[in-house]
């Protein structure tokens, strides 16, 4: 799947290093840099690719996805905002499937830099009564980042609901993730880690209350560690939907669930609050560690 977004026709050169191409009806911004490839789509300001020179793909994206308007992209790193999971419709909020306008771009010889922006409409008024305006900022290079600043006057629950690629989820790791945990797999109901990780021998669907400030993704059988770094957030979402759902979902493969896993910065807990004075922001950091 990675390779076909760099190989889909330009649309417009808007850069040396960024393009504009489109997948399935879905404009998308790729980069591809003596660094760096990476893409996001318009709609949902959502990264779909990231891999770093010489590295294999960090980013998962499901096959199956359907690259449709309105509809969530399986995969990369969807906005969750401004709810999180089932509190309204549609899941996990509307931002990742309204159309962002890229704002802003620029590029040197160590990364580009993408600034998309969101703003209340018609259409997000009817599902949420609040105007805003969202910035999702995107420094991709060695290491991602990726910034999501909200202006306005309410409170928001949300995530930057990220996707990695591993080898076997049988053979991964995520250490970092803090004792306490809400099990969503068991209705809500609270757990504990000893020691602060998780395997992933069925479906796992987490939320860590009080996690470190980083998560390491051992990917044994990948032979890496991805470095998650967590920035305003509150709580760290693990999840992997094992074989049943795996094979339940359209949008997904039979086996997807083996070479995936989510590690999320997320506000859940405790809502991230803007108002007019203060914006609130969420980001994360990617970095990847060969272990050869």
């Amino acid at each position: 799947m990675t390779e076909k977004l760099f190989s889909l026709p330009v649309v417009d050169q808007i850069s040396p290093y960024l393009s504009l191409r489109q997948i399935g009806e879905l404009p998308v911004l790729v980069v591809n840099h003596p660094k760096v490839r990476a893409a996001v789509t318009l709609q949902g300001a959502q990264l779909i690719a990231w891999q770093p020179n010489g590295e294999k793909p960090v980013i998962w994206l499901s096959e199956k996805t359907a690259f449709s308007n309105g509809k969530a992209i399986r995969g990369g790193v969807p906005i969750c905002w401004p709810w999180f999971g089932p509190a309204g419709k549609p899941g996990h909020g509307f931002a990742r499937v309204q159309p962002w306008t890229l704002s802003a771009h620029d590029e040197n010889e160590e990364n580009v830099l993408l600034t998309l922006v969101l703003e209340s409409n018609e259409q997000t008024k009817a599902l949420w009564p609040h105007d805003f305006t969202l910035f999702a900022r995107f420094r991709l290079g060695e290491r991602c980042e990726i910034e999501l600043e909200a202006h306005g006057d309410y409170q928001a629950t949300c995530a930057l609901h990220s996707y990695f690629c591993v080898a076997d989820i049988t053979e991964v790791e995520v250490s970092g993730l803090g004792n306490p945990y809400i099990d969503k797999v068991k209705d809500g109901e609270p757990g504990t880690s000893a020691d602060g990780k998780q395997r992933y021998t069925q479906r796992v669907d987490r939320i860590y209350t009080q996690p470190d400030d980083c998560s390491l993704i051992h990917d044994r059988q990948g032979q890496r560690v991805i470095e998650v770094y967590h920035h305003h957030h509150s709580d760290v979402v693990t999840w992997n939907p094992g074989v049943e759902l795996s094979c339940s979902m359209d949008d997904m493969a039979n086996e997807g669930y083996k070479t995936m896993v989510c590690v999320e910065t997320a506000r859940i807990n405790r809502p991230m609050k803007s108002t007019v004075e203060q914006p609130a922001r969420l980001a994360t950091t990617f970095r990847v560690r060969n272990k050869r």
